[in-house]
């Protein structure tokens, strides 16, 4: 299309954009729940909720992209387009929120000693604050794509 925002919903930017944010978010849950013992820290537990959250509204926008860039373009709506952006809003917020907590304890818990937390269980935590991190910034960056679509609109 022309004259449309690179990585604006329905263009291959944002095809890239939603596939980068759903495999993040997949490995930052896989590597989160590889181990048990996540459940004893109420942070680790809210990063698990959130890209619980986060998983299913990338993959489905992932679909919308992926049948948008290679079948038919799809017709946007200001009022749908608003309601992706709002979600992507509040849910990028949110990893960003899970992803500070994480770390942040990660952190503390490898300070503290071991006995609290093995190197090798908080350098896990730590990757997964990491990809966490980078499906925010995914998020992020394609919530704005899509708030500068919106006045085209």
């Amino acid at each position: 299309m022309e004259g449309q925002v690179p990585g604006a919903m329905g263009s291959s930017g944002s095809l890239a954009l939603r596939f980068g944010q759903t495999c993040f978010s997949c490995a930052s849950l896989l590597l989160m729940c590889l181990d048990v013992e996540f459940y004893s820290y109420t942070t680790f537990c809210f990063l698990v909720t959130v890209m619980g959250l986060v998983i299913p509204w990338s993959l489905v926008l992932v679909l919308a992209d992926a049948y948008s860039v290679f079948v038919k373009s799809l017709d946007l709506q200001r009022r749908n387009l608003l309601m992706i952006i709002i979600g992507d809003l509040v849910l990028s917020f949110l990893s960003l929120a899970a992803a500070c907590s994480t770390a942040s304890v990660a952190d503390l818990l490898l300070d503290v000693g071991k006995s609290f937390c093995p190197e090798k269980l908080c350098s896990r935590y730590q990757l997964s604050a990491a990809m966490a991190f980078l499906s925010w910034f995914l998020s992020f960056s394609s919530s704005l794509f899509n708030l500068w679509l919106l006045p085209a609109l």
